[in-house]
């Protein structure tokens, strides 16, 4: 998940990204706002997980649950492009982005023992860590990556610079057994790069990811994206990740599944 908080546009932006979206000439298909997009995220994360949850530890193979749980995971591949598409997008347009790492790694304290509760029915899960932190390593990283462009002139010196930075950051995100590991951090650096050539970035963020081949649905959407914040409900925003899980987690210790 990647809640925003209260955003305006930053005045420095690298030269991939020198204008926002709301800037340009609107295609027809650019239709939803970014509340409008997390939103439709969250609803694609609660639905995979609910099936991960309840759905998938009762499957014996055949039968309608199968099939329901099947299209379950595929509505389920919406959410990840999207809450990575919107962390570049706050990265941008956030006030604070100090504030806005202190807030992702706050969260990703808070949900740790109910994403353990949900993944393994535990309350310590060492070999699995929460999306909120493969959110902050993400921004921490486009933000070291972002600043040495303000600071190394020649562009593709930056470019050259940039990658050694972008295969360790993609190692620890492994190591540290963080969700969706280097693969959250390759679409990142991806979306970064190719902000204001958004088809190209859905593009090689889907191949940086095709074995999740119904993530194809979550790229597109980041396509609709018009530039407009949208009206946010940032306790919601925050609040949505920890609450949800803590439930499914609750749900799996009653059921025994």
């Amino acid at each position: 998940m990647t809640p925003n908080p209260k955003t305006t546009q930053q005045p420095s932006t690298p030269k991939t990204a020198s204008t926002t979206t709301n800037a340009q000439q609107l295609k027809p298909y650019q239709i939803l706002s970014g509340a409008q997009l997390k939103y439709i995220a969250f609803i694609s994360m609660l639905i995979d997980h609910t099936n991960n949850a309840l759905i998938t530890p009762m499957l014996n193979g055949k039968g309608a649950l199968l099939y329901i749980s099947n299209a379950f995971s595929i509505i389920g591949r919406i959410a990840f492009p999207i809450f990575m598409f919107l962390l570049i997008e706050g990265f941008f347009k956030t006030r604070n982005r100090k504030k806005y790492l202190t807030s992702l790694l706050i969260f990703g304290l808070i949900s740790e023992v109910p994403f353990d509760m949900f993944v393994s029915r535990t309350f310590f899960e060492p070999n699995w860590n929460n999306m909120m932190f493969t959110l902050a390593l993400c921004l921490g990283v486009i933000w070291l990556i972002d600043s040495l462009r303000a600071k190394l002139k020649n562009t593709l010196l930056w470019f050259i610079t940039s990658l050694p930075i972008l295969g360790i950051s993609c190692f620890i995100a492994t190591w540290l057994s963080l969700d969706y590991d280097y693969h959250a951090v390759l679409v990142a650096y991806i979306f970064y790069i190719f902000r204001q050539k958004q088809i190209i970035g859905a593009g090689l963020g889907y191949i940086s990811i095709i074995k999740e081949l119904w993530s194809i649905l979550g790229f597109g959407l980041t396509l609709t994206y018009n530039g407009d914040r949208g009206r946010q409900y940032k306790w919601l925003n925050y609040a949505f990740y920890p609450v949800h899980l803590l439930i499914l987690g609750i749900l799996r210790f009653y059921l025994n599944i």
